[in-house]
């Protein structure tokens, strides 16, 4: 199977699946390019509710495919255009409009951490591992990588993954704040989209309206009175009044997403 980014839907749950099984899904440019595409496409589908991310078969992302760097990467000019797209594959997992789950089997490394910090939630296999080991090939990771990673795991054991460069267990993983839920490997899959059906069953309009109001807040300037009154849009909404409805009601709410 040749590398490749691909989406499939079941109902309001989207899965966006790295494929490169052969370097265990270690991520080529034409892939950071089509994970930009597939993720765009899933943000503006409004009949999205959650985005599962996954590798092929049983890991998740080995990392950049270092078989290509003598050809994409071979100095500063070729970095700078590879670094374009992976920035922009990047921010198309984190600016997403709907949540996303990274369901993590296996490898989740270098570049594959890097795409697993941009998600929402993280859950992963107890033998899956860890790590961004990019000072043993003497390269950088960018800024807004590394942003990303102090998100989640704060300055400290960003500092520590960066500068040991080595490859670490779930539960270390998951003690430096990156993993949400640590299960047996075999119910790694169940655990992810049992999550992302929870999610798919809240109000999609207030979820999103949430995860674009923190995102937002990674940003030091003060909100603004029109920022801080969108909120109360929802309050006009069909799904309010379904909301409301149903919890009086006393049964499932029925979100529309209007």
């Amino acid at each position: 199977m040749s590398d490749g980014v691909t989406m499939t839907r079941d109902g309001a749950i989207a899965t966006v699946v790295l494929s490169n099984p052969k370097r265990l899904n270690a991520m080529t440019p034409k892939m950071w390019r089509e994970l930009k595409d597939c993720m765009e496409e899933a943000s503006a589908d409004d009949d999205i509710r959650c985005v599962v991310l996954r590798g092929d078969g049983t890991n998740f992302v080995s990392g950049a495919d270092i078989s290509v760097f003598d050809k994409e990467r071979a100095d500063g000019i070729q970095a700078r255009k590879y670094g374009v797209h992976t920035h922009d594959a990047m921010a198309s997992v984190r600016d997403c409009r709907h949540p996303t789950v990274a369901l993590i089997e296996g490898v989740c490394v270098g570049g594959g951490m890097e795409v697993a910090c941009v998600c929402d939630i993280r859950v992963c296999g107890e033998s899956s591992r860890f790590g961004i080991t990019s000072n043993r090939l003497g390269l950088t990771v960018g800024h807004d990588e590394l942003n990303a990673l102090i998100a989640v795991c704060g300055r400290a054991f960003a500092l520590e993954i960066m500068l040991e460069g080595r490859i670490f267990g779930a539960e270390e993983a998951d003690a430096k704040g990156f993993i949400h839920k640590i299960v047996p490997d075999a119910d790694v899959v169940e655990e992810a989209y049992g999550r992302a059906k929870h999610i798919a069953n809240r109000a999609p309009l207030a979820n999103r309206w949430h995860k674009a109001a923190i995102l937002r807040l990674d940003n030091p300037a003060p909100v603004s009175a029109v920022e801080a009154d969108s909120g109360f849009d929802m309050f006009d909404s069909e799904d309010y009044q379904e909301g409301v409805r149903a919890f009086m009601e006393k049964r499932p709410a029925e979100f529309k997403g209007r």
